[in-house]
């Protein structure tokens, strides 16, 4: 099986699809690596390293010519399709949600692409989840930032000249990210609490030392879908949380929210007069700008700022730490990798698997996922 590794185009997008240890384990297991030259150079992956692991570089034509599949963080484009031979395979985070425009360009393509947003949410299938391996470091980055806009110090710190009150940090949502934004705003020594809609939630916001806020009525209790997402709530119920938020929000020096739902905008959950209420020099990380932000003012890719409250709309913060982020969605593929060949080694990708079924856009020149052939 012939893999190719191409350098991402999308604006401020640093991460690559394969790291030199992630080629020589694809290598050991029977796959032919080409990357193009220069890939991975904004993650700090030379190509020296990659040659000596095994990979053959090439320029990017030559790399996709006769690949059997591509590997990407982000879509390609409509000219590297075409450059695809008939029945190749493209697997990357490539935003399937309501993308008939992308899908139909890989079915007249003849490429067969397979989304990583929708590994499905198996005990089996969790070590190629993309999504989770992502949202970890944007969590853990959101934080970072945070700090950094934030100006002061987070612990409490006693010293002779007076002590430091420690930072209060509020999250919105604890789902992957949310959960390591509590642990890493703990470990840097503020005071945590976070709120979601999912029950769950609750114990494990607990067990990382965070205090839980919510309205916890009926409609709370049946808040999570099967697949463990959380559910879109009441018009009801969203007053009663925010209300509750409102009144805790104004006591907060920092607010992290990561609240989307796959498929939807993200829920509005902080309002402009929200935003007023918190005291000048606070800091709002809005995790979900690129979905239209869970803050009213917040601006994609844009630190703004209101009455003193800086509000910052980072939309990629996995390529603020591209080796790490690389490293990850790199061994999420290569976890994929026996699920695309045959007992040969040979290509073979296993398409009556119910992951490749959940994960496939197209196939054979037609769109096959039910959100996007209309058969859902």
């Amino acid at each position: 099986m012939h893999i190719a590794v191409l350098a991402e185009t999308r604006d401020g997008e640093s991460r690559v699809a394969a790291t030199p240890d992630s080629v020589k384990a694809l290598i050991k297991a029977g796959a032919e690596v080409t990357v193009q030259k220069g890939a991975g150079e904004r993650a700090a992956y030379t190509d020296a390293a990659y040659e000596a692991a095994g990979a053959t570089l090439a320029t990017r034509a030559a790399a996709v010519k006769g690949a059997d599949a591509l590997f990407c963080v982000r879509r390609p484009d409509d000219e590297t399709l075409k450059r695809l031979k008939n029945g190749a395979l493209v697997i990357g985070l490539l935003e399937p949600h309501g993308a008939t425009d992308f899908a139909q360009a890989c079915a007249d393509a003849k490429v067969n692409a397979l989304a990583m947003e929708y590994t499905p949410r198996i005990t089996r299938a969790q070590s190629m989840d993309a999504l989770s391996s992502q949202s970890n470091l944007s969590g853990y980055r959101a934080v970072i930032e945070a700090a950094e806009l934030y100006g002061r110090a987070f612990p409490m710190m006693m010293t002779a000249a007076g002590t430091i009150a420690p930072a209060k940090a509020f999250v919105m949502g604890a789902g992957v990210a949310g959960l390591q934004a509590i642990a890493t705003a703990r470990r840097l020594g503020a005071v945590v609490s976070a709120t979601d809609v999912r029950p769950a939630a609750k114990e494990q916001v607990a067990s990382l030392g965070a205090k839980f806020i919510a309205v916890e009525d009926d409609e709370f209790k049946e808040a999570e879908t099967a697949g463990g997402y959380a559910k879109e709530m009441s018009d009801a119920y969203k007053a009663k949380q925010a209300e509750l938020v409102a009144s805790h929000i104004a006591k907060q020096d920092i607010v992290i929210t990561t609240a989307l739902i796959p498929g939807r905008p993200a829920p509005r959950l902080i309002t402009k007069a929200m935003v007023e209420a918190m005291r000048p020099g606070s800091v709002i990380i809005d995790i979900a700008a690129g979905a239209g932000g869970n803050c009213e003012l917040s601006e994609p890719d844009k630190v703004a700022e209101h009455n003193g409250v800086k509000i910052a709309g980072f939309t990629n913060l996995p390529a603020r730490l591209a080796a790490d982020s690389s490293q990850l969605l790199a061994k999420n593929l290569v976890n994929l990798f026996p699920l695309l060949v045959g007992d040969d080694g040979g290509f073979a990708p296993h398409w009556e698997d119910e992951v490749i079924i959940g994960m496939a856009l197209t196939k054979d020149g037609a769109i096959i996922h039910p959100s996007l052939s209309g058969s859902a």
